[in-house]
């Protein structure tokens, strides 16, 4: 067996690809999205006192949201459990779970499955950055495990929509999967 190469390419242009279903994805399908780095396309949107969220991506058939979770310093995003899969990378600082030993720093993966309960920290004076692809539902719990509120793409969807609102901000069709 030969070494593994990537799949050949010597064109540097657009292909015309075969497609046999090529009418039905053009009349029934979606195009993906582009959201650049500007507030103008997506703004940090608050999260408590210490943190915002910029909201990425909301897919309402399936129940998936993507943003950027953005902690400014040392603090806590309580305890939730998670009813979906979730898939994160750190993006800068680091943060932690206090259930588990591993500490997420830039460039790492982790993920998280449903049924699981943990609570984010970031000890670092820098606070901390990731990319969260989130399905299904997150459950909120107060420092007594009572049941606080539930939060699934319907409700970051609200998140994003009032505050671009309530600060005259145009709301972005690109985020609508």
């Amino acid at each position: 067996m030969g070494t593994m190469k990537a799949p050949p390419s010597g064109a540097y242009k657009i292909v015309s690809v075969p497609e046999l279903y090529g009418d039905l994805i053009r009349a029934k399908g979606v195009e993906g999205t582009y959201v650049g780095s500007s507030e103008a396309e997506s703004p940090w949107v608050p999260f408590g006192d210490n943190a915002a969220i910029r909201h990425l991506a909301f897919d309402v058939r399936e129940n998936v949201y993507v943003n950027v979770l953005w902690i400014k310093g040392p603090g806590v995003i309580g305890t939730h459990k998670h009813r979906g899969k979730v898939w994160a990378v750190g993006l800068e600082g680091s943060f932690r779970y206090l259930e588990y030993d591993w500490v997420c720093r830039p460039g790492d993966f982790i993920t998280e499955t449903p049924g699981t309960a943990h609570t984010l920290v970031t000890d670092d004076p820098n606070g901390m950055k990731a990319l969260f692809h989130m399905q299904g539902a997150n459950e909120f719990f107060d420092e007594n495990g009572n049941h606080v509120e539930t939060l699934d793409v319907w409700w970051f969807m609200n998140h994003y929509e009032t505050y671009c609102r309530e600060n005259g901000i145009a709301i972005n069709p690109a985020l609508y999967l």
